[in-house]
């Protein structure tokens, strides 16, 4: 999937004369974290964040806070003065696949997407992410997910997808992920069905081994190195 289907295309934005205080107000309006900022011709020259706008903004409770003084001062702050500069953007056509691996390295929030001219096209957010997934994989559907323990060998999904398809059952996903025995994958069929008894028995009559997808832990997956 990529990103041009998956990100938000109405996105607010400033430019860099817009004052803190402006910011600020856009963000708690919108219910957003994240502003482009952009130039008069839609080019992204930047970007300020929820964070961004609170370092900006002294506490109420500092002693010396005096909320005319501080607004007066604030009003001087612009975007320009707060946003980060160059952000890290993504292109319409980067998967969203793409987008998690970036936003995971960069520790980020959300990306901004433009285009070859640095053109802002729309915003992928972390929020965006979770919703595209929820569509790829299916979840939003009633339904229960199995584990499933197989060898690291060609052949092994195409048997699982047979059995569950024998047995007439709707598959909402198929997720395949790392196990910590590097000669192994767990294997996490969502199942548009909650009986599931049947096809568990024949799995492990295949020779496959159950396991509780609740008790597979990220933490015991091989160290990259």
């Amino acid at each position: 999937m990529f990103v041009d289907k998956s990100m938000t295309k109405g996105v607010i934005t400033i430019r860099p004369e817009t004052s803190l205080l402006e910011a600020r107000a856009l963000l708690n309006k919108h219910q957003i974290r994240h502003l482009p900022v952009t130039d008069e011709e839609n080019t992204l020259v930047g970007i300020v964040t929820d964070r961004d706008v609170r370092s900006a903004t002294p506490s109420i409770l500092l002693d010396d806070f005096d909320s005319a003084k501080e607004r007066e001062r604030q009003a001087k702050i612009t975007a320009r003065d707060i946003m980060s500069k160059n952000p890290v953007t993504l292109k319409p056509m980067h998967t969203i696949q793409d987008a998690l691996l970036i936003i995971q390295q960069k520790k980020v929030g959300a990306l901004p997407v433009v285009d070859e001219n640095n053109k802002l096209k729309g915003i992928l957010s972390v929020r965006d992410l979770m919703r595209a997934f929820i569509n790829v994989l299916g979840i939003g559907e009633p339904g229960t997910l199995l584990g499933i323990l197989v060898e690291e060998k060609v052949g092994q999904l195409k048997k699982i997808v047979d059995a569950i398809a024998e047995e007439n059952i709707s598959c909402g996903s198929v997720l395949v992920a790392r196990h910590w025995d590097e000669t192994k994958r767990a294997v996490f069929p969502y199942l548009l069905t909650n009986n599931v008894g049947r096809i568990k028995k024949k799995f492990v009559e295949m020779g496959f081994s159950l396991i509780d997808p609740m008790d597979w832990h990220l933490d015991r997956l091989p160290k990259s190195e």
